[in-house]
């Protein structure tokens, strides 16, 4: 099997994480409660979940006023889709 096939499955469980933390997170705020650090919610959409992340910030709508938020998952969308794009082409 290819190794993008692995890259693409971590991509969905790095999604799912980042979904739910959101979820929790947003929860959290809304009862008072510890949240979960913004850096811990900008690195699981950096480093794998950005789909995730940018979904969960639409549906619940959360961290919506944090332009950065947008950002930093906009960014790790787009270098999550060239290396699995690379990886496609290249055959890897």
């Amino acid at each position: 099997m290819h190794l993008y096939v692995y890259l693409l499955a971590a991509y969905l469980i790095m999604s799912l994480i980042a979904f739910v933390a959101y979820g929790i997170d947003k929860r959290r705020a809304k009862r008072g409660l510890w949240r979960i650090p913004e850096m811990t919610l900008l690195c699981f959409g950096f480093f794998g979940g950005s789909v995730g992340a940018l979904a969960a910030m639409k549906l619940f709508r959360h961290k919506t006023r944090h332009w950065y938020f947008s950002v930093v998952n906009i960014i790790g969308l787009a270098w999550q889709v060239a290396l699995a794009v690379l990886m496609i082409v290249k055959g890897i």
